[in-house]
């Protein structure tokens, strides 16, 4: 069936669509209503459906024949270390874990947090959970104890698993004395704290509280697992970059397993004994959907990598994972190649590795620019595909939907509405804005399977965050538009369209023309305070490595170059070199920071930050 007819019947009938999408799932109790709606329209899945995640996962493949077949491989270039697992052996390790959780009380809907590096364990504490019927909530390993400790609170954890260090490049980072801050501060105690030691750093435990990860589970009988509703929570997942309280976005079993199923096949074009490697973590939303439980549910080998595309060892990191385990699908976000692109333009590192097995490669978690695109297509021969998606709805809502036939790109874009998405762009008032004009993205309700079922503990929010603002819509938060031949672009967060004395410009836009200089690595473009007209453009540039122009040659060159592309109406004319930019752990540029340092505003350094060092640097570059 063409993706045209595909999603029209995803649209029209959604019913009977997932319905029988549902029959690719393994379900102790097969669902036959499909959905129901509550007042605002938004729907809960497969509500007369049971089954157990991880069984899902694990088990049903092992059923399948799959046991023998590698489940998950292990890299650590930080540690120089590499282990795989088989579906069977994986099976068994999660069994074991979930019986350790479940002799020390842990049952069906208490809650777990998970704040772990890059290591097995943390995979194998999700599925752990999972089988049991818990609900887990990874917490990015690293976060500041406060953070980590309004999040104990929220979830109010009956426990917690952690590792003894994480490691970043070279800087080991013992976690347990954060774990014990983070316990102090909190008002809510978790009765248990299970650490893996790792070689590196040994932590020091509580007795009684505190528990080692081997001890306990080596001593542990085998969980089998423990069946749950279609609509029980799976997780909980606390959105990064929150202030004040955390909003913790809720994902439950039934529809959560359907949509990650359908995505392997129609987004990806996985199959099983595809090896599937993204390349992010699993304190993010790509780290639960696909490091653990997409790749899994659909019989695929998936890649853990503790490491980053530079400096461990090189700009050649990835093409050396991807030829040595033989990846066929690589997912990461655009500002991983950047980063390559800019330590390595030429993509010399490529032409060491010989990585023929992969396929295509898949960006998501902020816009691909153009020239990033450009720059992966031409070095490696290879479709980059965009794809865009929000922790909310913990999978694409607009892709090329290759497993449907259709892989045809168009740069700058993140091509269609996956089917079950009703992608539309509104003004402020609501009302359908003409083809090609920008506005609001919002998607009408119901929403498809594997989104957010609300946020934990707080409807009001969840009401007021998502849905009160265009009723019959689900709000994305996301500014963009959709071309004449159905093309979406994502031009970014809506407060980062700017008003230029009266006039509403996309810094998205802008950044477009900035990358797109030949000796630019990297941009941003924000909107800061001007007296005259309200807001004016300011962009951070990265040089390229080896590139010969002066900052004040590129400043004028660019400046020029928006002009002529975008217009005077744009007044872009600061355009300020900087060694790096402010991001999160998950790559995404702090563009609210930067506006309020360039502005004069205090700010709050949050604790998603890669390095808080770069904010004074920006600071002073500013003056």
């Amino acid at each position: 069936m063409s993706y045209q007819a595909t999603f029209a019947r995803a649209i029209n009938d959604p019913a009977d669509f997932w319905l029988e999408q549902a029959h690719q799932i393994p379900w102790l109790t097969r669902p036959t209503q499909a959905f129901t709606l509550d007042a605002h329209g938004h729907a809960s899945w497969f509500v007369d459906g049971r089954l157990n995640t991880a069984h899902a996962a694990l088990d049903a493949q092992i059923d399948a024949g799959r046991g023998s077949q590698t489940a998950l491989i292990y890299d650590s270039p930080v540690t120089q270390t590499k282990a795989s697992y088989t579906y069977l052996q994986l099976r068994d390790e999660v069994a074991q874990c979930a019986g350790a959780l479940a002799a020390l009380g842990v049952a069906k809907g208490d809650r777990v947090i998970i704040y772990m590096p890059m290591i097995p364990q943390a995979a194998i504490a999700m599925l752990a959970c999972a089988r049991l019927g818990a609900i887990h909530s990874v917490v990015f390993g690293g976060f500041a104890p406060n953070e980590l400790a309004v999040r104990i609170d929220d979830a109010a954890p009956k426990a917690i698993m952690t590792a003894s260090c994480g490691i970043e490049i070279q800087k080991v980072i013992p976690y347990k004395p954060l774990v014990d801050k983070a316990i102090e501060l909190a008002q809510h105690k978790p009765e248990h704290c299970i650490v893996f030691q790792r070689p590196q750093v040994t932590a020091d435990l509580l007795p009684g509280r505190d528990h080692d990860w081997k001890t306990l589970t080596t001593s542990a009988k085998p969980h089998e697992p423990v069946p749950v509703a279609a609509t029980d929570p799976l997780y909980i997942l606390y959105t990064s970059g929150t202030t004040g309280k955390p909003k913790g976005v809720v994902r439950d079993n039934g529809g959560h397993a359907v949509a990650l199923r359908y995505s392997m096949t129609y987004v990806y074009g996985a199959k099983a004994g595809d090896v599937f490697w993204a390349a992010s973590d699993v304190g993010w939303v790509v780290g639960h959907s696909y490091i653990v439980y997409g790749p899994l549910l659909a019989g695929c080998t998936t890649v853990l990598y503790e490491g980053k595309p530079v400096r461990t060892p090189d700009a050649g990191a990835f093409w050396r994972v991807c030829d040595e385990h033989k990846v066929n699908i690589l997912f990461t976000a655009p500002t991983a190649f950047r980063a390559v692109r800019k330590e390595d333009p030429e993509a010399d590192a490529l032409r060491r590795y010989n990585p023929t097995s992969l396929k295509r490669i898949y960006l998501a978690g902020e816009r691909l620019d153009p020239s990033t695109y450009e720059w992966l297509t031409e070095h490696t021969g290879l479709p980059a595909l965009d794809h865009w998606w929000q922790t909310e709805t913990g999978w694409a809502i607009c892709c090329n939907p290759v497993g449907l036939g259709m892989e045809i790109p168009k740069p700058g874009s993140a091509t269609f509405p996956s089917p079950g998405f009703n992608v539309q762009v509104v003004d402020p008032q609501g009302q359908p804005v003409p083809c090609g004009d920008q506005g609001q993205v919002v998607i009408k309700l119901p929403l498809p399977p594997g989104c957010l079922t609300g946020v934990w503990g707080d409807e009001d929010r969840f009401v007021k965050t998502y849905l009160s603002p265009y009723p019959g819509y689900y709000t994305s938060g996301d500014g963009g538009f959709i071309d004449e031949d159905g093309y979406v672009f994502i031009m970014g967060r809506t407060d980062d369209v700017i008003n230029v004395a009266g006039h509403r410009l996309s810094t998205g836009e802008m950044e477009e023309v900035v990358a797109s200089h030949p000796a630019v690595a990297e941009c941003c473009v924000v909107g800061v305070h001007d007296e005259l007209k309200g807001q004016i453009p300011l962009g951070l540039v990265l040089i390229k490595d080896g590139a010969t122009i002066n900052g004040d040659e590129l400043e004028e060159e660019l400046v020029e170059m928006v002009r002529e592309q975008i217009g005077a109406v744009a007044c872009f004319r600061r355009a300020i070199v900087v060694d790096r930019l402010p991001k999160t752990r998950s790559g995404k540029i702090l563009r609210k920071i930067i506006r309020q340092i360039a502005d004069g505003e205090d700010y709050a350094i949050p604790s998603t930050i890669d390095d808080p060092a770069i904010l004074e640097e920006i600071g002073a570059r500013l003056q």
